[in-house]
């Protein structure tokens, strides 16, 4: 199915949380819930490997009873199956962290590469369990935040959520005009100026998605700080943070490439990562 919810799974305690996520998004969307496990050996299809799916499929059903659930057995590391799986799917979701020998699940920058060339959004479950709050999105104006915007729109009107659209700026990042080589090093920037525009810019990117969804209670939050720092201070009320996949031609000062890793590597809850050609 082209609309399915699609969850990697080894035998790991991140994996198997994983699958509890991954099916109650797949209710949220009345889709179908996919149970994917990726095999480099053929060791790795032991008895153990079917129990562990059997129980993945259990949790999934015990999570959400009477969703339609489904298990995928590919032959292939993880990564290079989980990106193949995501050309029929609507979400992707991973385990943080965790690793066993059944090629479970994808560390660290194997979930940077997976959110990075998936062909759907993809989902890190991680941070503290059932966390609760509002859906934090990461505003910055580029092609990628554009389609982040959507997702973490949606992704509150399906949750009956609350949402934050933060915007980080800061000075330091600003471009300045270059005249010529009688121009100062160092141009005089107007804080309560740059306050203004970056306020309006986030008030006119925010506006077609609050249209869109006017279900949904929005706070516009603009900081002026460092990018990871804000969001991944932010996060620590939400329960879930929304980012695109870069942020290269965006409001500057938000290079979500980087900002995205550090979300995947270090937010208090899950991280969905958007990327702006889907």
């Amino acid at each position: 199915m082209d609309d399915a919810v699609i969850v990697g799974v080894g035998g790991s305690p991140a994996g198997l949380a994983a699958v509890d996520v991954a099916a109650h998004e797949a209710r949220l969307r009345g889709a179908e819930l996919r149970i994917v496990h990726a095999f480099s050996h053929s060791a790795d299809l032991d008895p153990m490997v079917h129990g562990v799916l059997a129980q993945a499929e259990q949790r999934a059903h015990d999570r959400a009873p009477g969703l339609e659930v489904t298990r995928t057995v590919v032959s292939g590391d993880t990564l290079t199956v989980l990106r193949s799986e995501s050309r029929h799917a609507v979400l992707a979701v991973v385990g943080g962290r965790g690793h066993t020998r059944f090629g479970d699940l994808l560390l660290g920058s194997a979930v940077v590469q997976l959110a990075a060339h998936a062909h759907c959004p993809v989902m890190a479950v991680r941070g503290r369990p059932g966390p609760r709050g509002p859906v934090l999105l990461a505003v910055d104006g580029s092609p990628a935040g554009a389609a982040a915007g959507e997702f973490a729109f949606a992704e509150a009107a399906l949750r009956e959520a609350s949402l934050i659209a933060l915007h980080v700026w800061n000075t330091w990042s600003e471009p300045t005009p270059y005249e010529g080589p009688a121009d100062p090093l160092n141009v005089a920037v107007d804080p309560d100026q740059l306050r203004k525009k970056h306020r309006r810019r986030l008030e006119e990117t925010v506006a077609p998605w609050r249209a869109a969804r006017p279900e949904v209670p929005v706070e516009l939050r603009l900081e002026r700080s460092r990018v990871r720092h804000a969001l991944l201070g932010a996060a620590e009320e939400a329960q879930l943070v929304v980012a695109g996949a870069r942020g290269h031609g965006g409001f500057t000062g938000m290079l979500l490439g980087s900002v995205s890793q550090a979300l995947l590597y270090h937010a208090g809850c899950p991280v969905t990562v958007v990327r702006g050609e889907q």
